[in-house]
């Protein structure tokens, strides 16, 4: 499609910006937008997942013509759900599958604020209003061994400010792990240390100290013991980033999942809601169907089946993008007068030529970032299974399973009367992180199992965890069906391929990771690679990502419309004095105050 035609289409749509200009309050940031030039500009957005659905929600509300080029036949990609097919009987709709489950950790702050911002039939906050809080996290042992009920309320009355101190932290921490644990207070009290010792580290610390150290290194995982090495090594990097102990970046694991997850969630600050949130039904419904249809209302084209092959630069800017039918067929050249790539990494590096690349180095960079596999198998169940109120974290499951009972959260769904054929009544969704060592039924690493091996396999590593004496958990005969995410191909045979991978963050990925802002000046990147505060593949980040590029590209633009609002993560005022302590020391050469090694 032409770059004029699309403007003609955007400025006739009563959904456009002309449209928008006349509904939009006078003085408001989307009125500002119009005003400040950006009608009939038009943007084209490369990748329709959670980025360049944000990019694109963002620029509409600017005033901005957009059109989304997709790979899929569907919008969302890692995130959305999918029909299994042939499975909807009697007028009910297809059992819902996906990738794998979603995720909406409390201190997200960035997706939240675009979930509100989505209209969605009697809910005052949209789709926002559709998440659910979990209470607890269960991390099952297998062989009998005791399982860990970790409770997840929020904090409901904050701590003074005179409270937080790194005693009163030390304090809390010690008390609901040694609720949670039975690791021995020796054990946990060095833990506890270290996640005083990044707590109080400055910036420069995390950037150029702690982002070159192991997670498992900085927790001296070695030294302890095995529970100590599950629960705190394994269970928390492999589990959450798809990337191993001994080579997760502790900047990665300690300042994402540790600090805002644990610390501050346990504690109640910095939070946008509860700790542990998952959506009340399957995502499309209730999340990106309603997304979508309102980004057509207010004028987004959507172009679907797209692939995207080269994004042509001369002269320092892009001129275009070359563009086919998903399966390569009739090769075009779309243009506009801005470009964001929001496709996933390993989908945009071969994007890039090499003039593109000469224009801006930090694109060869991206080369050296790394993706593996993490991919969900939902397995359809005739009984109800929740396992837990919350998410289950499989400790001793060689292929780091971890899982949820979806059923339970979906107080908006009758299950047996909506989906499939009447029999199944709940959907456990689990996912597999660890692709590369041998299973327990076959002796096989996932990528060397058929696609029925694999599911046996993660359906033996989950029961075997959640199953205790006299209790055998979920059972074997009440289990109706299975979905893989059908990106996983070639499996049990000499290649097999995902397209949906996932990024890792070893040791040093931060230094690769690239800005929104390119040096060439109509061409910005989106996606959860990009250096953000959230420096974790994740919808949170690739939401922050997507309003870094819509930022960037209004700044180049010179528009006066209001810049998206941004949120790092929280950083509690009451530290900042140790942290500047903290700033000096680093300066000096000397370790952190509390850091005993």
């Amino acid at each position: 499609m032409t770059q004029g035609h699309t403007r003609r289409r955007f400025l006739a749509g009563t959904g456009g910006a002309l449209g928008a200009a006349a509904l939009w309050p006078a003085g408001s940031a989307e009125a500002a937008g119009v005003a400040g030039g950006a009608a009939g500009k038009h943007v084209a957005v490369l990748g329709g997942g959670v980025s360049g659905l944000s990019a694109a929600h963002e620029l509409v509300e600017r005033g901005y013509a957009v059109t989304v080029y997709e790979y899929y036949d569907v919008l969302g990609g890692k995130a959305r759900s999918m029909d299994v097919p042939g499975t909807g009987v009697g007028g009910r709709k297809p059992l819902p599958g996906e990738h794998g489950f979603r995720f909406v950790p409390g201190f997200y702050r960035n997706l939240p604020d675009t979930l509100r911002r989505i209209p969605f039939a009697g809910n005052a906050h949209g789709v926002h209003d559709n998440l659910r809080a979990g209470t607890e996290t269960l991390f099952a042992r297998s062989d009998g061994r005791a399982d860990l009920h970790f409770p997840l309320r929020r904090v409901t009355t904050p701590p003074r400010p005179q409270d937080i101190t790194p005693g009163w932290i030390r304090d809390q921490l010690l008390a609901a792990l040694q609720l949670a644990t039975n690791m021995p207070a020796h054990e946990l009290g060095y833990f506890v240390n270290r996640l005083l010792v990044f707590l109080t580290s400055c910036e420069q610390r995390r950037d150029q100290q702690w982002e070159k150290v192991p997670w498992w290194d900085f927790i001296r995982a070695e030294d302890f013991s095995e529970e100590y090495r599950r629960f705190f090594g394994i269970g928390q990097s492999r589990n959450l980033t798809a990337t191993k102990a001994e080579e997760s970046s502790t900047r990665t694991v300690a300042g994402v999942y540790m600090e805002n997850f644990l610390v501050f969630g346990l504690l109640g600050l910095g939070h946008d809601g509860d700790v542990d949130r998952v959506l009340n039904g399957p995502t499309n419904e209730a999340w990106l169907n309603p997304w979508v249809a309102h980004l057509r209302s207010l004028g987004v084209e959507f172009v679907l089946s797209t692939q995207v092959h080269d994004v042509l630069c001369s002269g320092g800017k892009v001129t275009g993008v070359r563009v086919s039918s998903a399966d390569g067929a009739g090769s075009r050249v779309v243009t506009a007068d801005h470009y964001i790539s929001a496709l996933p990494v390993e989908h945009a590096r071969p994007t890039w030529g090499a003039a593109l690349r000469a224009a801006d180095p930090q694109l060869g960079r991206c080369d050296a970032l790394r993706t593996d596999w993490m991919v969900g198998v939902q397995f359809y169940m005739r009984t109800p299974s929740p396992m837990v109120n919350g998410h289950v974290n499989c400790l001793d499951s060689p292929w780091s399973v971890t899982a949820v009972g979806q059923a339970q959260f979906w107080d908006a769904h009758d299950f047996p009367a909506e989906y499939g054929d009447g029999r199944a009544v709940d959907c456990v969704s689990a996912i597999a992180s660890e692709w590369d060592k041998p299973g327990i039924l076959y002796g096989k690493t996932a990528k060397q199992c058929t696609r029925e091996e694999f599911v046996a396999e993660v359906w033996a590593q989950l029961t075997d965890a959640v199953g205790i004496a006299g209790d055998p958990g979920l059972k074997d005969e009440d289990r109706l069906g299975w979905f893989l995410d059908p990106a996983v191909t070639g499996m049990g045979g000499p290649e097999p391929a995902n397209r949906e991978q996932l990024l890792i963050h070893p040791t040093g990925s931060l230094y690769n990771r690239p800005s929104a802002r390119t040096a060439v000046p109509n061409f910005f990147l989106a996606g959860d690679y990009i250096r953000t505060g959230m420096n974790l593949a994740s919808m949170e980040g690739a939401n922050e990502a997507a309003r870094h590029a819509v930022n960037a590209l209004l700044d180049a633009d010179g528009s006066t419309a209001a810049r998206c609002t941004t949120w790092g993560h929280y950083r509690p005022p009451e530290l900042e004095p140790l942290k500047r302590i903290d700033e000096v020391r680093f300066g000096l050469g000397l370790p952190n105050t509390f850091d005993l090694g």
